[in-house]
């Protein structure tokens, strides 16, 4: 199916509204597709150090999703007409300023706490430094495995985020 490119929108962030096999059905705001709750598409990344530690950030207190929260994942929507590997790429210069290219781990129908939607899992190794948006990233540090597995625990820890963990740790990661 061909779908019209985002830069054709006027308004508001849209997505690929998809179906239970991550088809894509419609293009649909994004508002839309939470308050209706229908299946979008998230792409993520996990980014580790030279050392293998794992990136974790704090949200901001006055952002709309999560606010105050501990993630180990970066991420956002995908753009209509982009895959997730592209949008795991541009999510990752946008909220940490640097450039990589994430490898795909797996997705996973995430029920969500706000709303269902597809989750793409990346990883990549950033060997510099990273430079935080502040309207994404209240407070990032480096976490041994040990720390972030006793941080995923923490009720202040994003419940998606908490899940992908799992499944993540299931499928034979760290």
């Amino acid at each position: 199916m061909s779908v019209p490119s985002a830069t054709m929108w006027p308004m508001g962030e849209h997505v690929e509204r998809v179906d239970e096999h991550d088809e894509v059905l419609a293009v649909v705001s994004r508002s839309d597709a939470i308050r209706n709750g229908w299946l979008h598409r998230i792409a993520t990344v996990v980014c580790r150090d030279t050392a293998g530690r794992t990136l974790v950030h704090r949200r901001p207190h006055g952002v709309s999703r999560f606010p105050g929260q501990y993630n180990w994942m970066l991420g956002g929507a995908v753009d209509v007409g982009e895959s997730y590997e592209e949008a795991a790429a541009r999510e990752l210069t946008e909220e940490l300023g640097v450039r990589a290219r994430p490898e795909f781990v797996f997705k996973f129908r995430c029920e969500g706490a706000i709303s269902p939607y597809w989750l793409g899992l990346h990883e990549t190794v950033l060997a510099g430094p990273v430079r935080p948006d502040p309207l994404e990233i209240a407070w990032h540090d480096w976490l041994t495995d040990p720390g972030l597995a006793a941080l995923v625990r923490d009720e202040a820890f994003v419940p998606d985020a908490r899940e992908a963990f799992e499944r993540y740790l299931m499928q034979g990661g760290r």
